[in-house]
């Protein structure tokens, strides 16, 4: 064989070699990475689970989650089961302490609750309910409509007024959750999320005046200055003419005073009454 062929043999026989030992290291360097990762055995849910329901010990699996844990992550079925579920939860997710109420709370519309808050029920219809669409998760203003104590009601009539602002939706009628198919339903209750001042005051308003719900932007949390409006304002608007404002040297005329009689028959008396009037009409 011709040694400059045997030559160039060897050399490509060293070079894949060599290539071949470098792809090894590599390849045993990222088996060797992804061996000394920690895994731990987490719970998770094992189907979608609704707000408001219970945790039983079907909706539970448990998955692998490399690294750090989630804050909060449950390790133990029996710290789930028996706990209501304050937000959804979706199939293969790991379970978290903050999604869940606390232990003996149960389930249901209590436990989305949060300290210090309470759920105020009020009473709607079609037009109040903003026809249906008033769902859990959205934001409502709500405004009162009625005479104010100590008025008479022809005196401004019938005012309106902005209660509360940027309020969350708890329950529309009997359900917690939305709708799937995103269709309008008819409810008769609306829960709303309220401190107990506002639910004082919601409670007052209910047996006093008519209550409205008007919906607003999610993102819209701007709280806006609203003085109200009265029956009255809203046909209050007659043409008045301007004033004309005076020059310098001139003073106001002064209206001309007319004077006219009225002649009264009362069977064969005649009686003649004189009246004056302020740039008035004959």
């Amino acid at each position: 064989m011709n040694r400059r062929l045997l030559t160039i043999l060897i050399i490509a026989f060293l070079i894949a070699s060599a290539c071949a030992f470098l792809v090894y290291r590599v390849i045993g360097n990222r088996q060797a990475a992804v061996s000394s990762v920690v895994t731990t055995r987490v719970i998770a849910a094992a189907e979608d689970i609704k707000l408001g329901s219970i945790i039983n010990t079907a909706n539970l699996t448990t998955v692998e989650i490399a690294g750090p844990l989630p804050k909060g992550a449950l390790l133990k079925p029996e710290n789930a089961i028996g706990r209501g579920v304050i937000s959804d939860l979706y199939r293969g997710e790991p379970i978290l302490e903050s999604r869940l109420a606390a232990p003996g709370s149960g389930g249901g519309l209590a436990a989305t609750i949060p300290n210090g808050m309470r759920a105020c029920a009020v009473k709607v219809d079609d037009v109040v309910g903003v026809a249906g669409f008033v769902t859990p998760g959205m934001r409502v203003d709500v405004l009162i409509s009625g005479t104010p104590p100590g008025t008479q009601a022809d005196t401004q009539g019938t005012v309106s007024r902005t209660l509360l602002q940027n309020i969350a939706v708890l329950s529309a009628g009997t359900d917690i959750q939305k709708d799937a198919e995103g269709k309008p339903k008819q409810v008769q209750v609306v829960n709303l999320l309220v401190t107990p001042q506002q639910a004082e005051s919601l409670s007052l308003a209910g047996n006093q005046v008519r209550i409205q719900l008007v919906l607003r932007n999610p993102m819209d949390t701007t709280i806006a200055e609203v003085p109200g409006t009265a029956m009255g304002n809203l046909f209050g608007g007659r043409n008045v003419a301007p004033e004309i404002p005076l020059r310098a040297g001139m003073s106001p005329r002064k209206a001309e005073k007319r004077a006219f009689s009225v002649e009264v028959f009362n069977g064969s008396k005649r009686n003649v009454q004189t009246f004056s009037s302020s740039g008035g009409k004959q």
